[in-house]
């Protein structure tokens, strides 16, 4: 959402599988241990969702035109973290990065996965994204980890909607794929190479002026390596 909204940010590198989240220094940060966090103008902001509705209230972007559709807004975004994101991001990094659990555990959230991806295709018969004609924060949640369906190794096929869906978003001007906001982030991701202190900082920077993109919980889940975004300056509308 921040490249979507043409902002000038960076993005922090954070060691997740080397522990730092669990240091005293980072709970200073954010008690709860997680990532992402939103840093911008004094404030400190943690929660994906949190963070997409100060977004959109900062820009005046991906916001419900009215209180009807705000609320409709949170329920999906409600029920994505829930239902639908939670199930996909545990399955990823099970079958993906750690490579660990049982058969069952993997099939039972396959099966979760699966239904709600029906959910939310059948939703999408009628509209084009989640909330009408046009796309919102709800959209921008929802769509979190459903770009990286290779990573989901036997877990499913992407449903004919959600896909058509996806494209819709792919095609917003300033879009890129989550990977190529932060150059170097799969490849840790992947290999869970130990953090190297000031080079690899240097290594991993981006800063991106008006470039393309969206925020979520694509680069920055607390399952995987993480980025703290510094927001510098909005581009106001």
């Amino acid at each position: 959402m921040l490249n979507l909204c043409a902002a000038k940010w960076e993005p922090r590198w954070v060691d997740f599988f080397g522990g730092e989240t669990r240091t005293p220094e980072y709970r200073a940060v954010n008690e709860m241990g997680e990532v992402p966090v939103l840093e911008h103008r004094g404030k400190r902001l943690s929660q994906s969702g949190v963070i997409l509705h100060y977004l959109a209230a900062h820009f005046g972007k991906f916001a419900g035109g009215n209180e009807d559709e705000r609320r409709e807004i949170l329920r999906w975004m409600f029920w994505d973290n829930h239902k639908l994101t939670s199930y996909i991001a545990t399955l990823r990094y099970m079958v993906h990065l750690a490579k660990v659990g049982e058969p069952q555990v993997h099939d039972f959230l396959r099966g979760r996965m699966k239904a709600s991806l029906g959910i939310l295709d059948s939703h999408l018969q009628n509209r084009s994204f989640a909330i009408g004609d046009r796309p919102t924060i709800a959209d921008l949640s929802l769509c979190g980890y459903l770009y990286w369906p290779d990573e989901f190794a036997s877990a499913g096929r992407i449903t004919p909607g959600v896909g058509a869906w996806l494209e819709r978003l792919r095609a917003l001007p300033g879009w890129v794929h989550p990977y190529e906001l932060c150059p170097g982030i799969q490849e840790r991701v992947e290999s869970r190479l130990p953090f190297d202190g000031a080079a690899d900082r240097r290594d991993l920077l981006l800063w991106a002026d008006a470039g393309v993109g969206d925020l979520h919980h694509r680069l920055e889940k607390a399952i995987q390596p993480a980025v703290i975004l510094e927001l510098e300056r909005g581009v106001e509308t």
